[in-house]
């Protein structure tokens, strides 16, 4: 087995310094990609409904095909460890930057022959056959654009910076979200359902299909990270398989990174892209409403992932991630409370959420530290993405599971558990900080 050599990276000159405009340049290209690619891979799930009459026959039955659609966008998460663990494996041997661009393209050609396809009515079975094919493709590519996009911006920013680069990186992410909750609830109003399946269900694909190419254009601009570069330069790359390292060398960085993964989906897949679909159907919360909700807890989102990360970077992650996980349990149980008695607040509960989710802005700051640098994209991409596929896919089963047995409240439930468990992480790894501080000294 090739080991990473163990011979520390000196310390670089700009780790200490502030931000400057050359970081912010990086952190805007950065965050702009992402937020592009993001909204690729999520605008499926807002458009689930007029899918599901276009790429079934008409006589399957409603709940049927709706099951279907989301096997097709579960199908996606499922796809992304395979893009994350290839793209990681050239990104630790061959540079962050070409990984980096290969994925914003991997995800603007299959969106936007999405937009382009012909229906059931036109192709038969080969029309859903072709939309899972286009979504796999989309689900390698974010499954290389997210950890590489973390890894990215944590190596250009000083040290002492890296929770506000990480959290404002994932806050670009989330902007993708927000916007096609934004377009998604502007189509349902303004266009009937006829429209809406003639032609208003393409255009959020073919929007995004032509912005993620804009995309690819401008990360020619980004420069390859310090960190990478000089490893490079001192011949410390992995030399072999750096998938392989990460299994026998850091394993406890993969549990750990699995674990607050955990959280980070279960907040975002049900808070913040379930919800929309969930309120009308469980709690009787018009469509409309329910949009508009969604995106004032999207554009909470984006302004918490930054807000926990300029805390971070104050407190420590591991102390913010714990008090957010904890601020999480209570928001999220408070927002679905009011939705059980009748929704009164759901608004304004919605978008308190919304900005608790935020925390999810700290959890890759956690991860890349899980790493060293040479196998750090290798590392990070095999636990976030095997995660996501395991937990992401499963989510819609875990609550249907409790639903069983705790009714509507089901997805509060499966939030709050999730949380806890990233702050019994948190504390075992404050204990095993403090532990090894004792040894030091």
């Amino acid at each position: 087995m090739t080991a990473v050599s163990a011979a520390p990276l000196p310390a670089r000159s700009h780790e200490t310094r502030p931000l400057d405009r050359r970081d912010a340049r990086t952190l805007l290209l950065s965050a702009l990609g992402g937020a592009l690619e993001f909204y690729d891979f999520v605008v499926f799930v807002f458009l689930a409904l007029p899918l599901s009459e276009l790429f079934f026959p008409k006589d399957t039955a409603p709940w049927l095909a709706q099951v279907q659609v989301y096997g097709i966008f579960a199908a996606g998460y499922l796809a992304r460890p395979l893009g994350g663990i290839v793209m990681a494996h050239f990104g630790d041997r061959s540079g962050r930057k070409r990984m980096f661009t290969l994925s914003v393209f991997l995800m603007a050609l299959p969106t936007l022959a999405i937009g382009l396809l012909p229906g059931y009515a036109q192709v038969g079975v080969l029309a859903p056959l072709l939309l899972l094919l286009l979504r796999v493709v989309q689900g390698i590519a974010v499954g290389g654009e997210v950890p590489g996009a973390w890894v990215f911006v944590a190596e250009h920013a000083p040290a002492r910076r890296v929770g506000f680069a990480c959290g404002s990186l994932t806050a670009g992410l989330t902007v993708g979200i927000l916007i096609g909750s934004l377009l998604a609830a502007a189509l349902n109003a303004r266009l009937d359902h006829a429209q809406l399946l003639g032609w208003g269900w393409r255009v959020p694909f073919l929007l995004g299909g032509v912005f993620g190419f804009m995309a690819v254009w401008l990360r020619r601009w980004l420069d390859e990270t310090p960190v990478f570069t000089e490893m490079r330069e001192r011949r410390q790359l992995s030399q072999g398989m750096p998938l392989r390292v990460v299994l026998s060398e850091h394993r406890g960085g993969v549990v750990v990174s699995m674990l607050v993964t955990w959280m980070l989906t279960a907040a975002v897949v049900v808070v913040i892209l379930m919800l929309p679909s969930l309120a009308p159907k469980s709690f009787h919360i018009a469509p409309r409403l329910a949009f508009l909700g969604n995106a004032l807890a999207a554009l909470g989102l984006t302004l918490g992932c930054v807000l926990y990360g300029w805390l971070a970077d104050r407190f420590g992650e591991l102390r913010v991630l714990l008090v957010g996980s904890l601020a999480l349990v209570l928001g999220t149980y408070a927002l679905f409370g009011d939705l059980a008695a009748g929704g009164a607040h759901f608004l304004s509960l919605y978008a308190l959420d919304g900005l608790l989710v935020g925390v999810v802005g700290v959890v890759p700051t956690v991860m890349v530290r899980a790493f060293p640098p040479a196998v750090r994209f290798s590392g990070l991409s095999f636990a976030y993405n095997v995660a996501y596929a395991v937990f992401g896919a499963g989510t819609a089963t875990a609550i249907g599971w409790l639903a069983a047995r705790a009714g509507r409240m089901a997805p509060a439930h499966y939030v709050a558990i999730t949380a806890l468990v990233s702050v019994g992480t948190c504390f075992w790894l404050l204990a095993r900080a403090r532990a090894t501080s004792s040894e030091s000294t």
